[in-house]
């Protein structure tokens, strides 16, 4: 269990990410896979104050018994368990992972993940729409993994997607926010529906980019599970997150071409 109070393990008690019916005050999502073991992982959930973390449900055996004894593990933390879809490449095959994850972990939430080619690892929008409008109508709370496409997050938010997750740059690439401009016309376009940007994420700095341009989330895994030093690295996307958000939140000042001083010209000594 971790050792953070449910007070340490939010930026802001007033300010709650709502995605659908839960109700979360840290605003990292973390992924479980490519931990070097089962310690680091569970000491890097405790560090990143995540109260939700995601879990492969197509690349579990649940007849396994190492795998049941992750589970096991995962599900006595004090976080919430989010399956996702990834491994899928088809609405049909997708639709079939969430019904058995709703099965296996009693829940309605999921991350859909359908994905186009091995290659590059992005999303496939036309068999995304598909399996996203079937699990909407199925009672799924849907938080859907996107491209950075805001016309296919227009279309999954008036599905009634609980939240669109655009990638910063491609799964596992550490390559940052890459098309900014993008990810601002999203948020443009969908100002009141919960936005996390997910893959591609490589350093706080990133994080911190993202909850600056006014996302409300974000989902990464590669970042703190190949990082040099996992739990440092998790706990450095904790405070990028919280820092991004009260920096979204404060209002940054304009971009100027020129420069403005900051002290008042009036006044200066020799006048």
């Amino acid at each position: 269990m971790s050792s953070h109070s449910s007070t340490d393990r939010g930026a802001d008690q007033g300010d709650p990410l709502q995605i659908g019916s839960l109700s979360l005050q840290s605003r990292l999502l973390l992924g479980t896979s490519g931990y070097p073991s089962m310690q680091v992982l569970t000491d890097s959930i405790a560090a990143s104050g995540t109260e939700l973390i995601t879990v492969a449900i197509r690349r579990i055996n649940l007849e396994d018994a190492q795998e049941e004894g992750f589970l096991s593990t995962i599900r006595s933390l004090p976080v919430s368990l989010l399956p996702n879809t990834a491994g899928c490449y088809t609405a049909k095959e997708a639709v079939l992972v969430a019904e058995l994850a709703r099965e296996a972990l009693e829940t309605n939430l999921i991350k859909l993940e359908v994905i186009g080619d091995d290659e590059t690892l992005m999303p496939d929008a036309e068999q995304l729409i598909k399996a996203a409008s079937d699990l909407v109508m199925s009672g799924f709370t849907v938080m859907a993994y996107a491209n950075d496409d805001p016309i296919t997050c227009r279309k999954l938010a008036d599905i009634g997607c609980a939240a669109v997750m655009p990638l910063a740059s491609p799964i596992g690439s550490g390559m940052g926010i890459v098309n900014p401009y993008n990810l601002q016309l999203i948020r443009t376009l969908l100002p009141d529906l919960p936005l996390l940007v997910d893959a591609g994420i490589g350093t706080a700095s990133d994080a911190a980019l993202a909850m600056e341009l006014g996302y409300d989330g974000i989902l990464l895994n590669t970042a703190v599970s190949k990082a040099e030093h996992p739990v440092a690295m998790a706990t450095a996307m904790r405070h990028a997150v919280q820092g991004g958000r009260l920096a979204f939140q404060a209002g940054r000042i304009p971009r100027r071409f020129y420069a403005q001083a900051s002290s008042p010209m009036h006044g200066r000594v020799g006048q």
